[in-house]
């Protein structure tokens, strides 16, 4: 920006912030954080940024989840930038493959099909992502899978349920809770059973991943339930602290026995209220 130029401002128009990053991005004058990075470099971010937005949301704090949309949106645009410097595709493309596939798969929309319900436009979609994965599968000659497009980076236990519900479609699944149970207590015993390291490893892997199966069967989202634990853990260990400095009591010199006082003592008002 030569020293006359107007400053760039603000705007509701996505394409100023095309302008931005393209601007950021510019051998000639640009950021130079922004011109280090690749898609590796920051493909963490865009990770972060999905947990922000759900951080928000579970908080119900808009103003924040409005900021936290936008640090989101940054990242496709980010990528887009980079890619259309490599000649590979720009924003414009992006915007056309999410339209195209959102038509794509609400016919019942946007076509003749008729969904009388959620379920039936569910079912609509599933369809079509199904065919979509077989068309994946034929241009890299091979079959398509039920697991195909499970994404690799999702976190374990939330690629676990996705992997025994792909599973599922195709009847490859336990018939009930009671029998996933049983797996639970199954994989529990092995678990109590190994002998070494790497036996743990295996058995501790395969109790997780029965666990999140269980979840699935229970119509429970099993990141949701363990963040939710972690949140409760997080309040009653602050709670243990609080009452170690209120007598005067050094966490590392309570002892067990007294922490875990503390601790009954939070656990048991939960339960009361």
């Amino acid at each position: 920006m030569t020293d006359d130029a107007a400053p760039i401002q603000p705007s509701r128009d996505i394409s100023r912030l095309l302008e931005i990053m393209a601007a950021l991005r510019n051998p000639d004058g640009g950021c130079p954080w922004d011109l280090e990075q690749d898609y590796m470099s920051i493909r963490n971010y865009t990770i972060e940024e999905a947990y922000e937005v759900a951080d928000a949301i579970e908080r119900q704090d808009f103003d924040d989840l409005r900021d936290e949309l936008g640090d989101l949106l940054l990242q496709p645009v980010f990528h887009a930038q980079m890619a259309a410097e490599d000649g590979r595709f720009d924003f414009g493309d992006v915007v056309q493959a999410i339209t195209e596939k959102l038509i794509r798969r609400h016919p019942h929309v946007f076509g003749e099909q008729a969904a009388r319900d959620a379920g039936g436009a569910k079912a609509r979609w599933d369809d079509v992502k199904e065919d979509e994965r077989k068309a994946k599968a034929s241009k890299r000659d091979g079959e398509a899978s039920v697991l195909d497009d499970v994404p690799m980076v999702l976190p374990s236990l939330a690629r676990a349920e996705k992997l025994t519900k792909r599973a599922a479609k195709v009847g490859f699944d336990w018939p009930d809770v009671p029998a996933v149970l049983a797996k639970v207590t199954e994989e529990l015993d092995e678990l109590r059973a190994a002998a070494t390291d790497r036996q743990r490893h295996e058995e501790m892997g395969d109790l997780l991943f029965a666990v999140a199966n269980l979840a699935r069967h229970l119509h429970i989202d099993p990141e949701a339930a363990l963040r939710d634990a972690n949140a409760k853990f997080t309040r009653r260990f602050h709670y243990v602290e609080d009452r170690a400095k209120a007598d005067g009591v050094a966490m590392a010199d309570a002892g067990l026995e007294r922490l875990d006082g503390y601790w009954n003592e939070i656990r048991a008002a939960d339960k009361a209220s």
